[in-house]
């Protein structure tokens, strides 16, 4: 991975802190509207650490392929951007 490692694991570790936090909440039968806030709260996390791992994929192996491997790199971004717009 070509992304910064460093900064992939702190978001990861706040990602990880945010679950722990909602299964308390929803242990404790929080509020249905408070839960859901915290979900789009990781997942708008989890959405910016793929941002990053995706601009560095471009950044370096795609830019790489494109005179190494030829379009392999490029259809497997597309297939993966066609993955994340299906959820």
């Amino acid at each position: 991975m070509k992304a910064n490692h460093d900064e992939v694991k702190k978001y990861l570790a706040m990602v990880k802190g945010q679950i722990e936090g909602i299964t308390r909440m929803v242990d404790d039968d929080r509020y249905c509207i408070d839960i859901s806030h915290q979900l789009l709260a990781s997942i708008a996390i989890l959405k910016k650490i793929n941002d990053k791992v995706l601009k560095a994929h471009l950044e370096s192996c795609v830019r790489e392929a494109l005179t190494e491997e030829g379009t392999k790199k490029i259809e497997e971004i597309f297939d993966l951007m066609n993955r994340i717009n299906q959820t």
